[in-house]
């Protein structure tokens, strides 16, 4: 008796072997782009670098009046904002914060100095700054030039900056963060970007 054969047909094995192939093709592209992709975001750093960190406060007025600055560069590949400034545990507000974003490199590098303090809780200022809550120019190096001053607005949010830009921060402490009887002794500033920065240590200078 012959047995019967099946209507139903097996795939041919050229046709198996190309279906094979292209499967390999696909997944073997999808992991390489999926790796590709890993790498890039892994290759982008954020990072930040934060230079002449000063805290100043005043040596004689007993309501704690007290000021910090620093310069901070992103060297990283990301933009990033920085968003948090800490003083021994207590956050400085936004609208205490000057920045000044369109500092030069000549500039950037140089001290951040204490001009000596105006009218209290303010440090010096100069010019059209002069009584304007909204803006701060110090003239670091008390040349009283109009070039190479920080020209600094008062803040309202976090501080963008691109990778490679640089910005200049004067911040106003609250009051009785620090007292005249820190003046010489260590403290902690905390700048960071997100999860990036790190803790400075700084030497308090009395200013009267």
């Amino acid at each position: 008796m012959k047995p019967k054969l099946s209507k139903n047909r097996a795939l041919s094995t050229v046709l198996t072997t190309v279906i094979i192939l292209v499967a390999s093709v696909v997944l073997g592209s999808g992991v390489v782009l999926y790796g590709a992709s890993l790498f890039q975001g892994g290759t982008q750093q954020e990072a930040i670098s934060v230079s002449n960190v000063k805290v100043w406060v005043h040596s004689t007025n007993a309501n704690g009046i007290a000021w910090g600055a620093a310069g901070v560069r992103n060297t990283g590949d990301k933009v990033l904002a920085i968003d948090r400034i800490q003083i021994r545990g207590t956050d400085v507000p936004f609208n205490q914060w000057y920045t000044d974003t369109t500092v030069t490199a000549s500039l950037f590098q140089q001290a951040l100095n204490h001009t000596g303090w105006g009218t209290l809780p303010q440090i010096t200022k100069l010019g059209s700054c002069v009584g304007n809550p909204a803006y701060l120019c110090v003239d670091y190096d008390a040349s009283g030039s109009n070039t190479e001053i920080i020209n600094a607005t008062a803040g309202t949010g976090p501080v963008s900056l691109s990778p490679g830009a640089s910005a200049i921060i004067y911040w106003k402490l609250n009051n009785g963060t620090l007292s005249s009887l820190d003046s010489g002794a260590n403290t902690s500033v905390n700048i960071f970007a997100g999860k990036t920065g790190a803790p400075q240590s700084v030497t308090v200078q009395g200013k009267s």
